[in-house]
């Protein structure tokens, strides 16, 4: 008898519930991205076969589900990306979507939204020491977490499971068809790259938002520009520049600005950070609240980074893994308009002479 693609898919989720189910009994305390990884498939995956608490799949209508987060109330909203975790406690105030992009303006909740990468959303209710936490998980189409929000114990309930009524998914089968992860893009030889054009257009910006912008003209990936634009624009700094700008910026209570995203969602933090700690491989700021967990161990490159605009030079501290992907970004507290903080500033002056890199693999 002939298997059809329906009934492999069935199939196919059923043993990974089972195996699922038998990883979770040996393993309780590992989360599920990393269980994922272990198991060799996606975290939506593992989160579809339903084993973790009552989930209901919602509609993608993520043009309706923005706007209504306000209603809620007090939420966590969760950003990250393989070494990194950003959370932030606040209200979806100020939620404006444009097409494909969306912002949350808030200066609790502030984000930067990708929607074209938004593909699977889930309403999640689970037991947790006897309490029911409601959240809402949203993947891309490889089954990658893009973007979490749960529920705080003073939130909305009512609210949030009116939400999830009104979005509820006609397909509710634990099936979830995903796309393989994208190869990422092998970058040009550095003698392909037109290195004094890039540092022309570079020394010509008018905004950081149109950095990403010069990358694309010059065809050019992010830490082969940082390494092609020389130290006037872009100084290698040590691997534990992290936690070193972390520790003097809460002692002296400089407010600044951390940015940690993926593909589909950039998340911001802005203020003092002042629990600062590390523990094992991780690197935390540990508020009441935000949290942000860093895999210090994954922090390959780090480099101070100045770019132009119409404001005056702006300063970052740009931290890369292995691979050449971004982990975060930490600039000082400023808004378009204002000039950047000197005692940011100053402090990554003082970062680039304390820390200098010791080698930059390309």
């Amino acid at each position: 008898m002939t298997t059809t693609p329906a009934e492999k898919s069935v199939s196919t989720t059923a043993a990974l519930r089972e195996r699922w189910q038998a990883f979770r009994e040996s393993q309780p305390r590992t989360r599920i991205r990393d269980a994922a990884e272990q198991l060799g498939v996606s975290e939506a995956e593992l989160l579809a076969t339903g084993l973790n608490g009552e989930l209901v799949r919602l509609e993608p209508r993520f043009d309706v589900l923005l706007p209504r987060l306000e209603s809620l109330g007090r939420v966590m909203a969760l950003t990250r990306n393989a070494s990194a975790v950003h959370e932030k406690k606040g209200v979806y105030r100020k939620v404006e979507v444009h097409g494909a992009m969306a912002l949350v303006l808030d200066e609790d909740i502030d984000l930067r939204l990708f929607l074209s990468r938004w593909c699977f959303a889930f309403a999640l209710r689970e037991d947790v020491s006897g309490e029911v936490r409601r959240s809402l998980h949203v993947f891309d189409a490889a089954g990658t977490a893009v973007h979490k929000i749960y529920l705080q114990p003073e939130g909305d309930v009512a609210a949030f499971e009116a939400l999830v009524t009104e979005l509820k998914h006609e397909d509710q089968s634990h099936v979830l068809n995903v796309v393989p992860v994208a190869a990422p893009a092998v970058p040009l030889p550095d003698a392909d790259i037109d290195a004094p054009g890039l540092v022309e257009g570079w020394r010509a910006l008018q905004d950081t938002h149109e950095f990403f912008a010069l990358l694309k003209r010059f065809k050019v990936a992010r830490t082969q520009a940082l390494r092609l634009a020389g130290p006037d624009f872009a100084l290698p700094v040590a691997p534990d520049a992290l936690g070193w700008t972390l520790e003097r910026a809460a002692s002296s209570a400089l407010p600044i600005m951390i940015f940690v995203g993926n593909p589909g969602a950039i998340q911001i933090h802005t203020g003092p950070v002042r629990t600062v700690r590390p523990m094992g491989p991780w690197m935390n700021v540990l508020d009441p609240g935000f949290n942000l967990h860093v895999r210090a161990d994954h922090v390959h490159s780090a480099w101070v980074v100045r770019k132009p605009t119409r404001d005056g030079t702006v300063t970052s501290l740009e931290l890369f893994d292995r691979a050449g992907e971004n982990i975060g970004l930490l600039f000082g507290k400023r808004k378009p308009g204002e000039l950047e903080s000197p005692a940011w500033r100053a402090l990554m002056e003082e970062l680039g002479r304390a820390l200098p890199a010791v080698e930059v693999a390309s």
